[in-house]
């Protein structure tokens, strides 16, 4: 059944994207996730036991998702109001138009291409050059592939709407307290930890979807510089991205006026990308879109 209502939404999603003239009007579903996370933030990031609270924080919030998810899912509608919010809560079109506007931005100026990569990454980009610009704009598209459309879609499958409502709560809540931060360490604690718990297998999902949709068979070099990265499961989408590109990411970059010197994954990789190499790493996206809605078809007709 699951299956049945992701397909339509995947397709609902890829079609209109996130519509201006609507989210205009009305606050996104994220930004209310946003809200919800802030105000646990304020109220609970207080006083002694932080890192207990965060775990009251973070079970609070998941349980509201879910249950929000469950009433939804109850509507006799025959999964319409599913569909519906599944397609919002998925990424693929407006992930592909915020990439795509980097390489876009870059062909006008680099000033342009560091303003539109500022939009999609933390890192400092006053400083980027053409490079570096295009290296975190491929980055963003790999990791946000697996965290803005094949997460979300994977725990539809396996939960319902339930479930995707509780990984992108989890998502939202790692973006903005799940950071080693004087005061989201401890707060934040739980809230990372769910996060890499619940993108362990989507990640590695990701990286297979983007491989395989390239022919690419050879999990060795995927195997042997994903665990490079700085993230338990970004490095697995941003290797398959790297190898199917043959651009070496990650990689040194600043945060916050610190110099970060990350390892390089993909090394033997072009440390020269640009913005043919952007658009490259969209159709990848486009193309790990395609297998992903192949196999919701197959899981579908069974």
């Amino acid at each position: 059944m699951s299956a049945a209502l992701l397909l339509p939404a995947l397709l609902l999603d890829a079609a209109l994207g996130e519509p201006k003239w609507l989210w205009d009007r009305f606050p996104h579903p994220a930004v209310l996730m946003g809200r919800a996370v802030s105000l646990a933030d304020k109220r609970l990031n207080t006083g002694r036991e932080r890192r207990s609270k965060g775990v009251l924080a973070m079970a609070l919030l998941g349980l509201g998702a879910w249950a929000l998810g469950w009433l939804i899912a109850a509507v006799p509608d025959f999964g319409l109001l599913e569909i519906i919010a599944a397609a919002i809560l998925l990424a693929q079109k407006s992930l592909v138009q915020h990439v795509r506007a980097v390489a876009d931005g870059l062909r006008r100026s680099l000033p342009d291409g560091r303003r539109a990569v500022a939009m999609i990454v933390g890192r400092d980009t006053a400083q980027l050059d053409r490079a570096a610009v295009s290296r975190a704009a491929i980055e963003s598209a790999a990791e946000n592939l697996s965290d803005g459309v094949i997460a979300p879609a994977f725990w539809f499958l396996i939960l319902g709407l339930p479930g995707l409502m509780l990984y992108k709560i989890t998502n939202t809540a790692d973006s903005m307290i799940g950071h080693r931060t004087p005061r989201h360490e401890e707060f934040g604690w739980a809230a990372a930890r769910f996060d890499d718990l619940l993108n362990l297998i989507p990640a590695r999902l990701t990286a297979a979807l983007i491989a395989i949709s390239h022919l690419h068979f050879d999990p060795k070099p995927i195997l042997r510089d994903a665990p490079l990265h700085r993230s338990p499961n970004a490095g697995w989408p941003e290797a398959a991205m790297a190898v199917i590109l043959n651009t070496s990411l990650s990689g040194p970059r600043s945060y916050n006026g610190k110099m970060q010197e990350f390892p390089w994954v993909w090394a033997e990789g072009s440390r020269t990308p640009g913005p043919d190499q952007i658009d490259a790493a969209c159709n990848a996206l486009w193309r790990a879109w395609g297998l992903m809605l192949l196999l919701t078809a197959v899981l579908a007709s069974i």
